[in-house]
C-alpha cells in the first residue's frame, strides 16, 4: 500500500492563545509519532493552497471574504462567538488543510496513492457553509467529497466521521444531496447538539450513532457493525473521507468517551474494506479533532498502521 502523508509547517502557525484546546503542540504530536522507524515507508508531501474555486464548493462567497476580513495581522481575533480564534498563521493554515484534502482525492482517484492522511489543522467538520463553529474555519472533508465530484466526476462520496463531536456543519452541507453520505459516531447530548438519530437526511443519507457518556470499545464496534458499516455499504461510495478525531479516546480531556487505539485500528481497516467493494480502495483521512497529545499521538498512529497494511 502506498499511503501519502500532507502536511505544512504553515499549520503550525495557527496559534489561537494560551491555554486553547487546539494548539500547535497537537500537530508536532502527531508528526511525532509518524516519524520513527515502524512508518518509514509512509510519503510525505507538502499541503498546497487551495483556491477560492475550491472552498467555495462549500462556502459562501460572503464567508470567505468574512475570514479574509477577520484575519488579522497581529494578534487575536474571533471568528465566530469565542472558540474559533485566528491569529495571523490561521488563513493560511486552514487553506493549506482544504489544499491537502483536495490534492490527496487527486491522489487516490489518479492512482498516485492508495490512501492520504492529512496531518494538518485547524479542524473542520464544525464549520458551516457561511460560518465559523467549535475551533472550525473550513469544512476540508465536505469540500473534498464535492471536489471529488466536480473534479473528478464521482457520482456518490461518503464521509464518516468517528470525532467525538457530532460534524453539524458536514451533515448540514450533505443532508439535501442524496449523493453524499455522512455517517458520525459521537457522544451524544454534548457540543454541537445535533447528531440525533432522527437526522436521517433527505434519502437516509445521514446515519448518525450517538453514545452515552462513559461509552466504550464493546458499544462503538457493535453499533458501527450493525448500523453505520451495513448502511456505508448500501450507499456503495465511489470515495470514502474520514473525518478523524481521535477525541473519543480514553484519555481524551474534553470527551466522554472510552475508545482505545485498537479501536481506532479496527474501524479504519473497516472502513477500508468498504472501500475496496466500491471505491477501489480509495480513502482519504483529514484530521479533527484530538487533544490529549498521548492520546492523539498513539491514536492517529493506530489509525495510519492500518491505513498502510490493509
Amino acid at each position: 500500500m502506498t499511503t501519502l502523508i500532507y502536511t505544512h509547517t504553515a499549520c503550525f502557525d495557527h496559534q489561537p492563545g494560551p491555554h486553547h484546546p487546539e494548539s500547535p503542540e497537537r500537530l508536532s504530536a502527531v508528526l511525532h509519532a509518524l516519524k520513527t522507524a515502524e512508518f518509514s515507508d509512509l510519503q510525505w508531501r507538502d499541503a498546497p493552497l487551495a483556491s477560492d474555486e475550491q472552498v467555495l464548493l462549500n462556502h459562501t462567497a460572503e464567508y470567505l471574504a468574512h475570514v479574509r476580513a477577520v484575519s488579522p495581522e497581529h494578534g487575536l481575533r474571533a471568528l465566530d462567538a469565542g472558540d474559533t480564534i485566528m491569529s495571523s498563521g490561521t488563513l493560511e493554515a486552514a487553506l493549506r488543510g482544504v489544499g491537502a484534502a483536495c490534492a490527496g482525492v487527486d491522489d487516490v482517484v489518479s492512482g498516485a496513492a492508495d490512501n492520504v492522511f492529512c496531518a494538518t489543522r485547524p479542524c473542520g467538520h464544525h464549520a458551516e457553509a457561511d460560518r465559523a463553529m467549535g475551533f472550525c474555519v473550513f469544512n476540508q472533508a465536505a469540500i473534498a467529497a464535492m471536489y471529488a465530484q466536480r473534479r473528478h466526476g464521482l457520482a456518490r462520496v461518503a464521509v464518516l466521521d468517528f470525532d467525538v463531536h457530532h460534524g453539524n456543519g458536514t451533515q448540514n452541507s450533505f443532508y439535501d444531496d442524496a449523493t453524499l453520505f455522512y455517517g458520525s459516531c459521537h457522544q451524544g447530548q454534548f457540543y454541537p447538539g445535533t447528531g440525533a438519530r432522527s437526522e436521517t437526511g433527505v434519502a437516509e443519507n445521514i446515519c448518525n450513532i450517538p453514545f452515552m457518556r462513559g461509552v466504550g470499545s464493546d458499544a462503538f464496534r457493535d453499533a458501527m457493525s450493525r448500523v453505520m458499516l451495513p448502511q456505508l455499504r448500501r450507499f456503495a461510495p465511489d470515495l470514502l473521507i474520514i473525518s478523524a478525531g481521535f477525541d473519543a479516546h480514553m484519555l481524551d480531556p474534553l470527551g466522554g468517551l472510552q475508545f482505545s487505539d485498537d479501536d481506532y485500528h479496527w474501524i479504519t481497516q473497516e472502513l477500508m474494506a468498504v472501500a475496496d467493494e466500491s471505491a477501489s480502495g480509495r480513502v482519504v483521512s483529514v484530521l479533527e479533532g484530538g487533544y490529549s497529545l498521548e492520546g492523539l499521538a498513539s491514536a492517529s498512529a493506530a489509525h495510519v498502521r492500518a491505513l498502510m497494511r490493509h
